[in-house]
């Protein structure tokens, strides 16, 4: 059995393993800092709390022009305490509705007839139901 590593240098270096080699166990350890499988499928929030960026609920908002503010303005919505959930967030979620006029054709409603300021309530009102529909 053989495998491949690079080096410092960049180059591959092919190793061959004995029988001997492969009859005693292995002594790699591996990293227990993840509390789930990072392979299983989860949903917008993950078993450790924290968000799941590659959600498809999410239809690629967190990435894009304004994937950077969206993902500001959402992680402050997640992180709310208070009883009107997200209420403090509001310097964010108007920081996202100024980058959404920014791009109208990326980031309009599908609507053609609507104005961009129902889209940009429909958008952070998609983000407090996606969010309340995982509590």
């Amino acid at each position: 059995m053989s495998f491949c590593v690079k080096p410092e240098n960049g180059k591959d270096k092919v190793m061959f393993l004995t029988s001997n080699d492969l009859s005693s166990p292995s002594a790699i350890k591996l990293k227990d800092d993840e509390q789930f499988d990072p392979w299983e499928q989860h949903g917008l929030v993950l078993p450790n709390g924290s968000i799941n960026w590659n959600c498809p609920c999410l239809g690629g908002m967190a990435s894009g022009p304004c994937g950077l503010v969206f993902r500001r303005a959402f992680t402050c919505f997640h992180n709310s305490d208070v009883n009107s959930k997200g209420s403090e967030c509001f310097t964010e979620f108007s920081a996202l509705t100024q980058c959404f006029a920014k791009y109208p054709n990326l980031y309009g409603s599908k609507d053609k007839s609507s104005t961009s300021q129902p889209t940009t309530t429909s958008a952070t009102t998609a983000i407090s139901d996606a969010l309340r529909s995982q509590t």
